[in-house]
């Protein structure tokens, strides 16, 4: 098959061990990322199967329409960059993994740098020592502190791990099945998401984006932790209303963030308010960001596209366009 990646910046997946996995296919790796529908057209008029890295692009109607050879979209995890209906109507099969049994630690470590980064002032002490000063303020420590898990699921145990393993207490909240699974693992579940907010140190994000999870943590509930307490999101800008946070972090509550995910990604100083705030540290989306985790992740992308070319498709997010390929 022709195969075409996109929005591989630093050409990673070519010298990755997965890679070998699409040495029967004709592949063409794109390392810029392109938003006009225009020249993604072009350079995917002849691609067969289209293989994504997240959600780096938008995948809807108007450049479907316009690639009639493309039979499938291979990726991994949430899809909600890609016209899934569309994709149906022209018989584009959409593979996506889901990975249910294998958390990423590397977004579980990223998250707990972060944590330690804003804890510590790492960002701000280093800066200081490079522009020839010496001490910039003071830092605070973890020990005897209040880690809350908002969304008990696979990276969030692992997560909850590191926060006993730094001498924490942990405090969970999450749907009714998670806090069950939460209790089960010895951790203590908050009565309510009102005694959560108020009683956490820190609070850590970690559940997919989807319908329900859309702006769960309102303003309102910002306003409700504590001055010094610290907000983590390594999961997806979305669970946040939106603006809530910039406008939080303003007001006083939270008094800190370590966020990884935007509203709009790459974010530029331009159209992400958060760059701007000396409380806030940002990364840009790199909690999966590592050697190890993409082999892990394109391996399943790879095989969706092996799969596929033998007539056995997998992971399919829309079994309706089988039929039309």
């Amino acid at each position: 098959m022709k195969v075409a990646i996109l929005d591989d910046w630093f050409d990673t997946l070519r010298g990755l061990p997965c890679f070998a996995k699409l040495a029967d296919h004709e592949v063409t790796v794109w390392t810029d990322h392109v938003e006009d529908v225009g020249i993604l057209a072009d350079r995917l008029k002849d691609a067969e199967a289209l293989v994504l890295i997240r959600e780096r692009t938008q995948i809807r109607a108007p450049l479907i329409e316009r690639l009639p050879n493309l039979r499938l979209i291979s990726q991994r995890s949430v899809y909600p960059h890609i016209d899934v209906d569309a994709c149906t109507r022209a018989g584009v099969v959409v593979s996506s993994s889901q990975h249910e049994g294998t958390p990423s630690y590397a977004a579980a470590e990223l998250t707990w740098g972060l944590l330690l980064a804003v804890a510590r002032r790492i960002p701000e002490q280093a800066a200081s020592l490079k522009a020839g000063a010496w001490l910039a303020g003071m830092g605070t420590t973890l020990r005897g502190k209040t880690l809350g898990i908002y969304g008990y699921g696979r990276i969030g145990k692992v997560v909850a791990g590191y926060a006993r393993a730094f001498g924490m207490e942990v405090l969970v909240w999450a749907r009714p099945e998670s806090r069950e699974r939460a209790s089960s693992d010895g951790y203590t579940v908050a009565p309510d998401k009102e005694t959560f907010l108020a009683a956490c140190d820190v609070i850590s994000l970690h559940m997919r984006l989807k319908p329900g999870t859309e702006g769960i943590v309102t303003a309102a509930d910002l306003a409700q932790m504590k001055p010094t307490a610290i907000l983590i999101n390594t999961s997806r800008a979305g669970l946040i209303e939106s603006g809530a946070l910039a406008a939080a972090l303003k007001a006083g509550r939270p008094g800190w963030a370590g966020v990884d995910v935007f509203a709009r990604e790459p974010a530029t100083p331009e159209t992400e308010p958060l760059l701007a705030l000396p409380n806030a540290v940002c990364t840009p989306h790199i909690g999966y960001v590592t050697r190890e985790e993409f082999d892990l992740q394109f391996t399943d992308v790879f095989d969706q596209i092996n799969a596929f070319a033998a007539g056995k498709p997998t992971s399919v997010v829309n079994p309706e366009a089988i039929a039309r390929t």
